[in-house]
Parts: C-alpha cells; structure tokens; sequence
C-alpha cells in the first residue's frame, strides 16, 4: 500500500487500497519560547477577577459538587494509594530541609516525639501544596492582586492561604506517565534530568492511556524521579530537572485544570528562555491562572497500579494542615481506584 506525508494524521483505508489525510484532533498551542511570549501568557491566560475580585480558590472553583460526585464514581476496586514521599528525615544533596524528629518522652504509659523542619517544607524534597495566592509571586503580584507589601503587613498570606482549602481537595486525578511516551523513558524506568513534558506530549498521552482531562481536574506528571533516585542518588537541581514545559500552562487553561502535580518541582529545569526567570510554570499556573501545584509526590506505586488496571483515572482526595496564613502545607494525597 502506497503512503504519504502531509503533515497530519495518515487514515488508512487498506481495502481500498488509499491513504489519505485527515486533520490531527490536538490542539497547537502557542509556543512559550522566549520570555516575551511568557510575559504575554502571563496577561492572556489569567483567571484574575474571573470568580471575583476578592476569590481565595482560584481554579480549584472548578471542582463543583457534581465533579465531587463524579469523581466518587470512579470508586470500583476500592484500591487506595498514597501519592506522597516518605518525609525526609535525613540530609542528602537534594534535601535543603529536612524533619528534625525528635523522641521528648518514653515511659511505661506511652512515648511522645516532636516534629520541625530544619527550614522550609518548600524546595525540592517534601510532598506538600503551595497556597495558590502567596507563595509564588510574579513583578510583586501573586494571584489575583495579593501583593508582597500586603503579605509583610499580614505577617503571612492575607487571602489565598492555605487554609481556603481547609475541606480539602476532592476530585478526579488522572496520572500522566511520561515514561510511555515513545522515546521518552529509559529502560530502567524514568525520564532523564532536562526532559521536557510539552502540552502537546500531554495530548498524546491521553490518546495512549485513554484518557481526556476535563474541567476541575488534577493532573500528575510522573517522570520517575524516585525511581532513579534510588538507583543513582540524589542529584543537584543544577544537573537537570525532568519536568513540565511552560507552555504546559495552555493546556491548563483550555481544559479547565483545577491543579497540577509532579515528582519533583514541576517546571523542566533548565527551560530555552531565560536563566533568570526560576520556574516558569510555577508562575503562570499559581500567579496568572490560580492553578494550585502539588511538588515533590511520588506516583511510583499508583504508575503500577494504573497499568495493571489500564486506567489512569482515579478519584483523588488530599488535606492540607489549617494553618492560618499559611503559603502551603506537607500532606499525604491519595489515589482511591
């Protein structure tokens, strides 16, 4: 049978013995490749005022009591599956903090310990969620308006705090393994540090795990940083970061994405455009759309659970702490198959 190229999808159609072209379904989304093509998704995409002008949710609007009761549905097996690390507790080269535990009591009736990081939850070791208003700010501004000046006033975050999620996170989750995309994994199983996740390698995933994203969703990007980790060490940020491309933040936009999340940081380290502009998704998901980011999950055993069911949708529910004025919170999300 005779093929050809024409730029898209090819229709086989054997018993005629003809090929023809068909439209590709994906969307093409405008690059982010330069740093004025970021500032320019900064202003298109945001949600500011989009759910008023004082809205401390930001996206996480979109998770309605139907998505909430649809989301339940997706309860067959009964499978449950933590989606966090293991707290670290001990110093490594990509730890910059880690939980200083500490034994205060054993007695015949019972023991006590006491818990406190050496420095921040954030970075790059400790599963956790930013608060979508205060954490990352973008020329001084996070999301819808809050401004630094206001944060140092409020010694903490005004609105937008962690604690406007204090009922929790329930919702649909879908893994994305990156891992399946052709020519994307090694053989031992994980994504080499500088692979770069794009909106478009999204849209084939959905095709090759079946699955589409819909408003009010979590989506998760598995790269298998655990796994190589535990085979080759930790490593420095500065030798690479597999993650998701800025222009990832297209994607969020058109499909309504509630939240985002990742094996480690989220954003691609390093990125085409600009080394001075640190994670750039990180901006434009939290300051321009109000996506709230999940950093530093661990989706090796959900990956597995997923293949064996052949499906890489599940009901996701996670909590962060109440804390007033809090940038984020450690937490234990779970994926319920």
């Amino acid at each position: 049978m005779t093929m050809f190229g024409c730029g898209k999808r090819v229709l086989q159609l054997s018993w005629l013995g003809l090929a023809i072209c068909v439209a590709d379904l994906r969307a093409q989304y405008p690059p982010i490749t330069s740093m004025a093509e970021f500032e320019e998704a900064m202003e298109t995409l945001s949600n500011w005022g989009r759910w008023g002008p004082d809205d401390e949710l930001g996206a996480a609007n979109l998770i309605t009591p139907e998505k909430r009761r649809r989301a339940a549905a997706l309860v067959v097996e009964g499978v449950s599956v933590s989606m966090a690390h293991d707290v670290v507790q001990v110093p490594s080269e990509d730890a910059s903090s880690i939980l200083d535990r500490e034994v205060l009591r054993v007695s015949a009736t019972g023991a006590s310990d006491r818990y406190q990081y050496t420095g921040s939850y954030h970075g790059t070791i400790h599963s956790h969620l930013d608060a979508v208003d205060c954490h990352i700010m973008h020329e001084g501004m996070g999301y819808n308006g809050v401004s630094m000046e206001e944060i140092q006033a409020a010694g903490g975050c005004p609105r937008g705090s962690i604690n406007a999620l204090k009922d929790g996170i329930v919702t649909r989750g879908v893994l994305f393994d990156a891992t399946l995309l052709p020519g994307f994994g090694t053989a031992e199983g994980w994504l080499e540090p500088g692979t770069a996740v794009r909106a478009a390698d999204l849209e084939a995933l959905e095709e090759i795990q079946g699955v589409r994203v819909e408003p009010g969703d979590v989506i998760l990007l598995h790269t298998g940083r655990w796994a190589r980790r535990a085979v080759t060490g930790p490593w420095p940020t500065s030798e690479g970061v597999a993650g998701y491309h800025a222009d990832v933040a297209h994607f969020l936009k058109e499909r309504g994405v509630a939240f985002i999340g990742h094996d480690m940081w989220n954003d691609v380290f390093p990125h085409e455009f600009s080394d001075d502009l640190a994670l750039p998704l990180h901006r434009l998901a939290l300051v321009s759309l109000g996506v709230g980011i999940f950093d530093n999950l661990d989706f090796g055993r959900v990956a597995e659970v997923a293949r064996r069911l052949g499906r890489y949708e599940f009901l996701f529910t996670a909590a962060p702490l109440r804390i007033e004025g809090g940038m984020g919170s450690p937490l234990n999300p779970i994926a319920t198959f």
